[in-house]
């Protein structure tokens, strides 16, 4: 099991997602449902803080399985709820993942995905030993992709039918972090 130490840069701290966040968590969600729903399969209008205690129960047991590292995104000073942040998709044995993202509507635009998603890869390839991080973004959502290339990602294409979000198929361009463009060595 990988450790669950928060990790900070001293404006915002990610830690694993934990039971007392669901509250904070459904309240941010409830109020970004306009900005997710579009593209977050989880995100929809009658969103329920049942939902958000079901996903840090799950969340949590993967994190346990070393599957999937899902992280609340907090202010460093006052630790309010900011967001959310994860890695999925982690492939054991050419070692990359998924990093996702996503800001409550009156924080955003102001840097608060781009800093959470460096300290995400930084664990990505420090603790979890990763070569590639990759952030796969629905075609149409140029915030997110505003995000990726403020934080040094490289957009290597477009993947055809991708993604599929509330029943609409969607191309995604990808991006990819290696250890290299945070100033770190790969790991072998």
């Amino acid at each position: 099991m990988i450790p669950a130490t928060p990790i900070t840069d001293g404006i915002v701290t990610l830690r694993p997602l934990q039971m007392d966040d669901a509250a904070a968590m459904y309240a941010a969600v409830r109020e970004s449902l306009a900005e997710l729903t579009p593209w977050m399969s989880w995100a929809h209008e009658g969103y329920e803080e049942r939902e958000a205690r079901e996903w840090i129960r799950v969340a949590r047991e993967r994190w346990e399985d070393n599957a999937y590292f899902g992280f609340t995104i907090t202010d460093a000073g006052d630790g309010a709820f900011l967001g959310g942040c994860s890695l999925s998709h982690i492939h054991p044995i050419y070692r990359f993942c998924n990093l996702g993202y996503w800001v409550r509507t009156s924080r955003r635009g102001r840097g608060i995905a781009g800093q959470a998603a460096r300290l995400a890869a930084r664990f990505a390839f420090e603790k979890l030993g990763l070569v590639r991080v990759e952030i796969v973004i629905a075609a149409g959502n140029e915030v997110s992709c505003r995000v990726a290339e403020k934080i040094g990602a490289h957009r290597e294409g477009i993947l055809r039918n991708r993604m599929i979000v509330h029943n609409t198929i969607y191309d995604a361009a990808m991006y990819s972090l290696l250890p290299s463009d945070l100033g770190l060595a790969a790991r072998l």
